[in-house]
């Protein structure tokens, strides 16, 4: 995950669920498997979102 494809605000927001995934789930293997969906589905709506906000040249 490259750290300059993010804003900082989606970082923080990441970087606390990942931390509440990991206190809540017991299982190594089920937090890991939440984090892994919880990225990929924030990198596939921020690059929605940055691909609709991108300016035609």
């Amino acid at each position: 995950m490259s750290r300059t494809e993010l804003p900082n605000s989606i970082r923080k927001f990441l970087r606390r669920e990942k931390a509440r995934i990991r206190r809540g789930v017991f299982d190594s293997e089920e937090a890991e498997k939440r984090i892994s969906e919880l990225v990929a589905k924030t990198f596939m709506v921020y690059s929605k979102k940055r691909l609709k906000n991108k300016p035609s040249k």
